[in-house]
């Protein structure tokens, strides 16, 4: 008898993003403060008689089927434990822009992982999906961990944190695919002043908002300025602050209440042919 099970791939942003150095291997060492949002991708995954896996992708012209998909490889990486058993379909249905530093992709993977587990009742660990994660996508580990963290080495160093407070998130995305490997490449790393310290609760949106950076707006900003006037908009409308997660071009702005940011973002897509969404922190 055919199995399925129904998974959610959530998106993430970053309020803390520093780049620290040149890894020999060519990455990055970061650390990184990373929430997930409740805008997510729609996946089912149906065991099936055929031998293989299939991957269907919609909603996306970026996000390809099959095995140019990242969620296809994290299936390929647990096929050892189910391909005696039976072939996998997967259907994914994109509502988290592609390209956009938001994670789709690396959510869609760890999902996949995570699904697969426990479709199949494989018994792997966390900390052995994240660290096959790891081997997929450097954000993967931070989505099979299904908390907020704090992220080093590449993104793989999870540490948890306290809850932190409940916010309204603006996410607002220009419509414009930024590869984040042509971000890492052009990004000139200069000697930096001392890291903001991260303390160990926040207790309301102002004090998330005294930590908020990212490195990486250092190369995207001056190859698209609209990424700036976005900030700008959004705190024009209410939001106590606004910064680029990952390696953009999506904006987000933090508010303290859904009427606010849903009504900036109506303000913000009228006669724009920009991606808005107004979600909650999970």
């Amino acid at each position: 008898m055919q199995q399925s099970i129904s998974v959610k791939a959530p998106a993430k942003i970053n309020y803390l993003l520093d780049v620290l150095s040149k890894r020999p291997d060519g990455y990055h060492e970061l650390r990184m403060i990373m929430q997930r949002v409740n805008l997510c991708d729609e996946i089912i995954i149906k065991s099936s008689d055929i031998p293989g896996i299939r991957l269907t992708c919609k909603g996306s012209k970026y996000a390809p089927d099959g095995e140019k998909n990242i969620a296809w490889r994290a299936a390929r990486a647990l096929s050892d434990f189910y391909a005696d058993r039976s072939g996998v379909d997967i259907f994914i249905k994109k509502n988290i822009p592609v390209a956009a530093g938001l994670g789709g992709g690396s959510s869609d993977c760890a999902a996949v992982l995570l699904g697969l587990n426990k479709l199949f009742d494989i018994g792997l660990s966390r900390t052995q999906l994240m660290n096959i994660g790891v081997t997929l996508g450097a954000d993967v580990p931070f989505f099979v961990f299904e908390n907020t963290a704090i992220a080093e080495g590449i993104g793989e160093k999870l540490t948890a944190m306290a809850p932190l407070p409940d916010a309204w998130v603006l996410l607002v995305n220009p419509n414009l695919p930024v590869s984040t490997a042509w971000v890492y490449k052009n990004l000139q790393l200069t000697q930096r002043n001392a890291l903001v310290t991260i303390p160990d609760s926040f207790k309301d949106l102002s004090a998330v908002c005294k930590v908020i950076s990212n490195d990486l707006e250092s190369v995207t900003i001056p190859a698209f300025p609209v990424i700036s006037e976005i900030k700008d908009m959004l705190i024009s409308k209410g939001a106590l602050c606004a910064l680029m997660s990952g390696s953009g071009p999506t904006v987000f702005g933090l508010f303290e209440d859904e009427k606010t940011a849903i009504k900036a973002g109506d303000e913000l897509s009228c006669k724009r042919e920009w991606f808005v969404a107004a979600v909650k922190t999970i």
